[in-house]
């Protein structure tokens, strides 16, 4: 994978191999049974992520410690990924749609529980959240370590919501099997559920039985578009982030 290749070392070694880096450290880890391939995308204009798309199989650390300041976008879990015979790489859930591993600037395909950030934002913070407002298709955990101030919180979406789905906004593999669970934007593309036309202010687009249920499912994520208030989260920047998928 050329200059995206990983760095499989333990968490702690990470932290002390590296200790007053500038750049910020994101290690990846797979508690899931199977393969999960991260998929990265970088906001329109910020400095860019060390990698686009990788294969993070269960047990080892990836880490990839050259974040650069001011970094900004999004990552999300993509599973049931296989290479077919004509050598095109996809994936059931989560897929970015570029034939390969790499998602080179495309972004994630819906339903995808989303780990999104601002590093040294506002006032010098970074910001993250996690993200049901494109649906759900894999557990998925913010784990904030090492910063200068200490105490930012840990940001987790653990329920299988897959499991739980309302068949209207299940997400199916060809062989039928839940593989995401989409947002009532995503299933019904009304103005109402999507926050958009005369819905597309935080006073008139309200709450619906839809998101309400992903909010029950997973109290600290998004689930629509002006869910601000419980499911943004500031951290003094310096710090470095561990993404766990199925925590």
């Amino acid at each position: 994978m050329g200059a995206s290749s990983t760095i499989l070392l333990p968490l702690f070694l990470v932290a002390v191999l590296l200790p007053g880096a500038m750049a910020t450290i994101f290690v990846f880890t797979n508690r899931c049974p199977e393969t999960i391939y991260p998929g990265v995308l970088t906001s329109p204009g910020k400095p860019g992520f060390p990698t686009t798309g990788f294969a993070l199989p269960p047990g080892p650390d990836a880490a990839f410690p050259g974040v650069p300041a001011g970094w900004s976008g999004r990552i999300w879990g993509r599973y049931r990924c296989a290479t077919d015979a004509s050598g095109s790489f996809g994936c059931a859930s989560g897929d970015c749609a570029t034939g390969r591993v790499e998602c080179a600037g495309n972004g994630n395909q819906a339903p995808s529980t989303l780990a999104e950030f601002t590093l040294n934002g506002q006032d010098g913070k970074d910001f993250y959240d996690i993200s049901n407002v494109d649906g759900f298709n894999v557990p998925i955990q913010i784990l904030p370590y090492g910063g200068p101030a200490g105490g930012c919180a840990t940001v987790t979406c653990a329920a299988n919501i897959n499991a739980a789905c309302p068949p209207e906004l299940a997400a199916r593999a060809a062989d039928g099997s839940t593989v995401g669970c989409r947002s009532a934007c995503g299933a019904f593309n009304t103005d109402e559920f999507c926050c958009r036309g005369e819905y597309g202010t935080p006073d008139t687009c309200r709450p619906s039985r839809y998101s309400e249920f992903f909010k029950a499912q997973c109290p600290q994520a998004y689930s629509y578009a002006y869910d601000d208030r419980s499911s943004t989260f500031t951290c003094a920047s310096g710090g470095n982030y561990q993404i766990l998928f199925c925590p």
